[in-house]
């Protein structure tokens, strides 16, 4: 890989870091509170990895959310181009074997925030949560 690749493929996961923070704090501002933060419940598999779980302001129910980060919003693209099959497949993977690592018991569900800015722009990014993504098959069940 050479010395501009590496540059910036640091740049993009500044980026990304800088989305989750961005991410995290509106849901906080919600009232909601943090269970983990980049979890990779796959031992053998990298790419298995959940942005955020964190516990909905009911307390019952938890929430795992999919952080992505624009620079700007596209007039062209759907609020969702960027969880494609392939990466809800990866996604539902990832939460159903940390349900089943933690023994959770109550309700989940799959979140995805997409923020658009930069850290160094001048307007605070822009903010889009979208909840309850069909992630999950209708009768999931695990027992």
């Amino acid at each position: 890989m050479s010395q501009e690749q590496t540059k910036k493929q640091n740049e993009s996961v500044a980026r990304g870091v800088w989305g989750e923070d961005v991410a995290l704090d509106f849901l906080r501002r919600k009232g909601w509170r943090l269970v983990g933060r980049r979890v990779r419940p796959c031992v053998r598999d990298r790419r298995c990895e959940i942005d955020l779980i964190v516990r909905t302001r009911d307390k019952r129910s938890i929430a795992f959310v999919e952080v992505k980060t624009h620079c700007a919003r596209s007039p062209r693209a759907s609020r969702l181009w960027c969880v494609d099959k392939r990466k809800k497949s990866i996604l539902l993977r990832a939460c159903s074997n940390w349900i089943l690592r933690e023994k959770w018991h109550g309700n989940f569900r799959f979140d995805v925030v997409q923020v658009y800015g930069t850290p160094d722009a001048p307007n605070p990014p822009e903010i889009d949560h979208i909840e309850n993504v069909p992630l999950f098959p209708p009768k999931w069940r695990f027992w």
